[in-house]
């Protein structure tokens, strides 16, 4: 006789705590389709001077907002955080909220 399988829940078709998984509560409410804003306007270049755009990815600690929250490209990430640690350190942005 086979071993008992572990990890299987005999709720057919829900969740480790036996909710259904449609019912993901408030989340599900404001579920929005995530867009690369920078593809979106067919930017080429994200220049480091333009500090009102670099203010929308950077959270009110000062850290950058990682880009599975944004939505943005990968290229496009590389370029924004390149851009922002160039704009601290020319102190058009705040290294943290402190400053």
């Amino acid at each position: 006789m086979p071993p008992p399988r572990r990890g299987k829940s005999k709720l057919k078709g829900k969740g480790k705590f036996g909710k259904d998984k449609k019912d993901r509560g408030q989340r599900a409410l404001f579920l929005r389709r995530k867009f690369c804003r920078f593809t979106a306007d067919k930017v080429e270049w994200i220049d480091y001077k333009d500090i009102e755009v670099l203010k929308d990815f950077i959270n009110e600690n000062g850290k950058i907002i990682p880009a599975r929250i944004t939505g943005t490209a990968a290229h496009y990430q590389r370029q924004l955080s390149a851009a922002i640690k160039r704009a601290r350190f020319l102190a058009l942005l705040p290294y943290t909220d402190l400053h």
